[in-house]
């Protein structure tokens, strides 16, 4: 992958290499997508201070996330299907990750189960939630979760309701994959995606399949998920959590200042600042414009993660620069797994570590811990 130095070579090449609908998938967000491209908008508009005669011969990005040191101040955050966009993909981003020296976060829409990935790989991983009306599904999940070692718990907040996402409705997506005449063509001239994902240990929700009865084929599982996502899920059911995890716990999908005062109350170790990826409520602000206001009353009581619109290591120092401690990074290394498994993941790492170290450079600072608003021009800095 010489040839490959950015982010949107991985993107381009992703999307010659996997079927139009994953690749979609991925990419797209829902209804218009305004939140989608406002996310990437408002981070392009904030400028940094340029610094020069600055002896920044010593940069370093070590950190810590969670009171546990990393390479970077990066995890690559939970993205279902990670396995239908390579097989076994879930298990090559997790490698990368740890080769990397950064938390990987496993949905609990992957392709490859928790036992598998944690069979498979050398350190404990981030496991993400995504709260069900089965209570006794989810207690259970919970528990496997516990049994595999994942170190920290992401309960992701933002999807009681889905947001359409019309590309997916278009491209008749299914897990697995239907043979169906209309992408019998795609998969056809895509024989290295077929032959990893036929390889691959699972072809659908190995978290999912076959764990309640009913469950066992494609058609039940389905059904079974349709009408799992519970729109009653409220505050109280934290509580209800925090009583079986034991770790520590990340509640991701805030993007309001009033439920970020609620995610201080239950004592959770952090939150991710985040709108979902522009995939749930579009017309939603961007994850940027939404950070300064809940840092500078919250940051000093928990420890505030951004995630949306990342595709460069510039936008990760952005984020740092108006208080995020770290950032996920969700589409930049999903583009990488598409691209090149496990070497397109730890490619696309590898370019955002890069800039960032870099960028820090060229702005006057060697240490992670150096960032602040002081790196930007103020004028520029959205919602500021």
């Amino acid at each position: 992958m010489k040839n490959i130095t950015c982010i949107d070579d991985l993107r381009d090449l992703h999307m010659r290499r996997v079927p139009k609908a994953f690749f979609d998938y991925c990419d797209h967000g829902s209804y218009t997508e305004s939140t989608l491209r406002a996310n990437r908008e408002d981070l392009s508009r904030i400028k940094f201070r340029q610094r020069i005669l600055v002896d920044v011969a010593s940069r370093t990005l070590n950190t810590t996330i969670l009171g546990e040191p990393a390479a970077m101040p990066m995890m690559l955050a939970p993205i279902g299907l990670t396995g239908m966009q390579h097989g076994d993909g879930e298990i090559y981003a997790c490698r990368a990750a740890q080769e990397a020296g950064i938390p990987y976060t496993l949905s609990t829409m992957s392709i490859c189960s928790i036992e598998d990935v944690a069979s498979s790989v050398k350190k404990p991983f981030w496991f993400q939630l995504y709260m069900m009306k089965d209570r006794g599904f989810m207690k259970s999940l919970i528990e496997r979760a516990i049994a595999a070692r994942c170190s920290a718990l992401v309960l992701t907040v933002d999807l009681q309701v889905i947001g359409q996402r019309h590309a997916d409705i278009k491209n008749g997506m299914t897990v697995p994959p239907e043979w169906r005449l209309s992408t019998l063509f795609d998969f056809a001239t895509k024989p290295a995606w077929v032959s990893g994902v036929l390889r691959g240990k699972r072809k659908t929700f190995g978290n999912l399949a076959g764990q309640m009865a009913g469950t066992e084929d494609l058609n039940s599982l389905s059904e079974w998920i349709s009408t799992q996502f519970d729109p009653s899920l409220s505050w109280k059911d934290i509580d209800w959590i925090r009583k079986i995890w034991p770790g520590k716990m990340i509640i991701k999908g805030i993007l309001d200042i009033t439920d970020a005062r609620e995610a201080v109350k239950t004592g959770a170790d952090a939150m991710v600042v985040s709108n979902h990826g522009g995939r749930q409520l579009d017309g939603a602000p961007s994850s940027i414009s939404v950070l300064p206001e809940i840092v500078q009353e919250l940051g000093s009581q928990i420890e505030i993660m951004f995630d949306g619109g990342i595709r460069t290591g510039q936008d990760v120092l952005r984020a740092l620069a108006l208080g995020a401690k770290s950032c996920m990074i969700g589409r930049a290394y999903v583009y990488g797994l598409g691209a090149g498994g496990q070497a397109g993941v730890a490619k696309a790492i590898d370019i955002l570590a890069k800039e960032l170290s870099t960028t820090m450079g060229l702005c006057g600072i060697n240490r992670i811990e150096d960032i602040d608003r002081r790196i930007l021009i103020e004028s520029r800095v959205t919602n500021a």
